[in-house]
């Protein structure tokens, strides 16, 4: 499984939300021109992100982008599963009727397995925890700059 851009765009714009003081209103600009998603691309992604209930889409003025819910709430799995959908590392694992071989295959259990891993280790990593890091790694490469948020 490799990431499409539509959902590196959307974990970048996830966790720039993230690193928002609480409940801040971004605007759609800020995203495009501090996280490097191409402007029409943000529409489309935060629709998505938005119908998974991750974000709130604010119109008018006042409008733009912000968490639906608590950043320690919402998964890096949750983010990425509202872009490309749940994920699966072989179709065997999504319908097993499929494949012939699929009852009694000795790669599939390590399929399942991997899968299963992955998801784990997405599903525990926070947009908090995300934000936390990022927010640590960019004081460090840029010394003398203030945080964002």
């Amino acid at each position: 499984m490799q990431l499409t851009r539509a959902g590196e765009y959307a974990v970048r714009c996830a966790l720039f939300l993230a690193m928002q003081e609480p409940r801040r209103v971004v605007t759609r600009s800020e995203i495009v021109r501090r996280m490097q998603v191409p402007f029409h691309f943000l529409g489309k992604i935060a629709q998505a992100l938005s119908r998974a209930g991750v974000i709130e889409i604010r119109k008018g003025a006042r409008g733009g982008y912000r968490l639906a819910r608590p950043a320690e709430d919402i998964s890096l799995l949750e983010v990425v599963e509202a872009i490309e959908g749940p994920i699966f590392l072989n179709q065997c694992l999504v319908r097993p009727q499929s494949c012939s071989r699929s009852s009694f295959c000795a790669v599939h259990q390590v399929w399942a397995q991997a899968q299963e891993r992955m998801r784990e280790v997405l599903g525990s990593a926070s947009l908090a925890e995300l934000a936390e890091c990022e927010k640590r790694r960019g004081q460090e490469l840029t010394p003398g700059l203030p945080a964002v948020g």
